[in-house]
């Protein structure tokens, strides 16, 4: 087992002049990198922050955000990642799951979420939790400038920084992550990671990526970034909101400095079509990481055919435990068999099929908020092929949007509540890049698509909303129970 703070620590120790992390002209060294999380942490423990306190998070990924979010669990507190986008009535909810004693967000977040700012960004769409009362008597800290709204007693990260190199706490297997994934305002859920399960399952994936010290990883992901630092390697960040699916042409540029690059399947499939008319910008990767959802044969040709010299990787996991397989992307084109072969089994990782669903187990495995996990039964349909792994489809009824599982039974009774709403059913209809349109069929009585469409941010999750809402007249169903026809409705909606 491997505690992933003391593995990063270690690897400032061998190698403290050499480059760590880079964002834009910034660069930090290993050893500027460990004394800013060990007096972070410092600074935090000297302002009350104890061993077991939870951190209420949303700092994009960032210098100042990375080293705060290690300092936090230096300190032995807990990250509490919180996504601003999933509107007041779900982030409420998640907060009073997370029964958080800190605050840890940007000055920006606090100015737009009270005050008259709240009113004009309310009116533009976007519906964010009042940062500074979301929490009574949190203590708060803050990055970026002073903004209206920040409270008086509010901590400015800079501040932090001053604090001198302490000690790290010593238990390893203390919760250092939570990570909420799907859920409603009355069912949250969320992962919890301690230091040694988020180090064991990155282990596996640093071995199988195979990070080279001092070459260049460019990802603004934690998962990826945080096990090329424990290998050596040096981190570039994108600039915050850099998104390679929306603007290829800008994180194009960046790729001529990179060795390896991270990418979930939509990024990578914007990225191809761009490299498609430009050829003469196509990169000299050493190794491609595709992960955060399926990697399907299509993507994956082209993948191969545009970066002909690339060490190709792809990643199948989840939250509750990554990773689970990795695949070498020429032997994932090589197989021939029924079903998607996504790897061999990570080293960590214990699997078995339970009538006919994967099962998994292993020291790389969450929990769940206060229910302990011994094992994770996936929902995937699979066979094992001695540690090679091969998915046979969903037991449970679940899409993919982007990086997120969408289970549709989820939000459904929660849509069908709404006032002139009188059935309400989730499909997917799939693509060749592994991702889904997320369509909402609607059966009406008094209400309109229009307000449907306005009642749901904030609702359900932000990364569940529909991209199409469809009325019908009724929904397709099938069997003596008369049990909603998902297939048939997909077919009619396609």
């Amino acid at each position: 087992m491997t505690d992933i703070l003391r593995a990063l620590l270690d690897s400032c120790e061998r190698t403290p002049t050499a480059p760590a992390l880079t964002l834009r002209r910034t660069t930090l060294r290993y050893a500027d990198l460990r004394d800013r999380v060990l007096g972070v942490a410092s600074s935090l423990s000297e302002r009350g922050l104890v061993p077991g306190d939870r951190v209420l998070f949303s700092v994009r990924p960032g210098l100042d955000g990375i080293v705060l979010a290690l300092g936090i669990i230096a300190a032995g507190g807990t990250v509490v990642f919180a996504d601003p986008g999933a509107g007041d009535t779900l982030f409420r909810a998640r907060a009073q799951l997370a029964a958080p004693r800190w605050i840890a967000a940007e000055s920006l977040l606090y100015a737009v979420s009270s005050g008259p700012l709240r009113g004009i960004a309310r009116r533009r769409g976007i519906d964010l939790p009042d940062y500074a009362a979301i929490v009574p008597d949190a203590r708060h800290l803050y990055s970026g400038p002073w903004l209206p709204g920040v409270p008086k007693s509010a901590v400015a990260l800079r501040r932090l920084f001053r604090g001198s190199p302490g000690v790290v706490v010593a238990d390893p297997h203390a919760e250092a992550l939570v990570i909420f994934t799907s859920g409603t305002t009355d069912a949250p859920k969320a992962v919890v990671h301690s230091r040694t399960s988020l180090g064991t399952g990155l282990d596996d994936f640093a071995q199988a990526v195979g990070f080279v010290a001092g070459e260049r990883v460019l990802t603004d992901q934690l998962m990826v970034g945080i096990p090329a630092l424990i290998a050596g390697a040096h981190w570039e960040l994108p600039p915050p909101g850099l998104d390679p699916g929306a603007r290829p042409e800008r994180y194009l540029g960046l790729l001529p400095r990179a060795d390896v690059l991270f990418a979930v399947p939509a990024a990578l499939d914007a990225l191809l079509h761009l490299l498609e008319s430009r050829p003469e910008l196509t990169p000299h990767l050493r190794a491609l990481v595709i992960g955060g959802a399926p990697v399907l044969r299509p993507l994956l040709e082209r993948g191969r055919k545009q970066l002909p010299g690339t060490a190709i990787r792809c990643i199948y996991g989840m939250t509750e435990i990554l990773p689970v397989a990795i695949a070498d992307g020429d032997e994932k084109l090589e197989y021939t068999g029924a079903g998607d072969f996504v790897g061999t089994l990570a080293s960590s990782v214990s699997a078995s099929i339970r009538d006919g669903e994967l099962v998994v187990s292993g020291p790389g495995l969450a929990d769940y908020l206060d229910e302990p996990l011994d094992e994770l039964a996936t929902g995937d349909l699979a066979r094992l092929e001695g540690e090679r792994l091969v998915l046979a489809g969903r037991s449970k009824e679940m899409f993919i949007r982007g990086t997120t599982n969408v289970y549709p039974g989820l939000y459904e009774p929660v849509i069908a509540g709404l006032p002139g709403v009188r059935a309400a059913a989730l499909v997917g209809i799939p693509n060749q890049i592994g991702d889904d349109e997320l369509v909402l069929a609607v059966v009406l009585d008094g209400a309109t698509v229009d307000a449907v469409r306005t009642a749901l941010p904030g609702l359900i999750d932000a990364a569940v909303l529909p991209d199409r809402i469809v009325e019908l007249d009724e929904l397709p169903t099938a069997g003596r129970s008369a049990k909603l026809d998902r297939d048939a409705l997909a077919e009619a909606l396609r």
